[in-house]
């Protein structure tokens, strides 16, 4: 069997992993202990997202012709893919989160929603909260004045009506 034939699996797997990927990070994992490794792939895993150590040159051969290529010129030294399908900026927090408590830990570039970012832009792109906070800060901003409206209605029928506070209107009616 030559060598190409041995290698093509590899490269069509890394490339049916990004297929559908909305963001793809590479990080230098070098300098991790194999516990932190571990711990790191349990929270990538648990957020649903696809960590895989591949060397650079088949990850090279799988990002030629997508829109991935640009991750090609930061494929220098040991090279981990990250991968999500579903939250674009899950991979580069999660990542950004786990290097607090293991320093070795590096981003080095990656690519959300078809724009390539170098390990500056990600590190930004890290403190953006997911999907899920930002609707529910989204929602409890919309309920908000709907809850003090409401509180102070209540406040109201409570000490009786508009006329037991003084209301002009009220007073005007008797």
């Amino acid at each position: 069997m030559a060598k190409v034939e041995l290698k093509k699996p590899i490269v069509d797997e890394i490339s049916a992993k990004i297929k559908d990927a909305q963001s793809v990070v590479l990080v230098d994992y070098r300098g991790l202990t194999v516990e932190q490794d571990t711990r790191l792939r349990k929270s990538l895993r648990e957020a649903g997202i696809f960590y895989k150590v591949y060397k650079n040159t088949f990850m090279n051969f799988a990002f030629k012709g997508t829109e991935f290529e640009g991750l090609s010129k930061y494929l220098e030294g040991p090279s981990a893919i990250v991968v999500s399908t579903e939250d674009a900026t899950a991979p580069a927090r999660v990542i950004s989160e786990f290097a607090k408590t293991a320093d070795k830990l590096e981003i080095k570039a990656g690519v959300v929603e078809g724009t390539v970012y170098d390990a500056a832009g990600m590190a930004s792109i890290a403190s953006i909260p997911s999907r899920e906070v930002l609707i529910s800060r989204l929602l409890g901003s919309l309920q908000s004045p709907i809850t003090n409206f409401a509180r102070v209605m209540n406040q109201l029928a409570e000490k009786g009506g508009a006329a037991a506070c003084g209301a002009p209107e009220a007073a005007a009616a008797e």
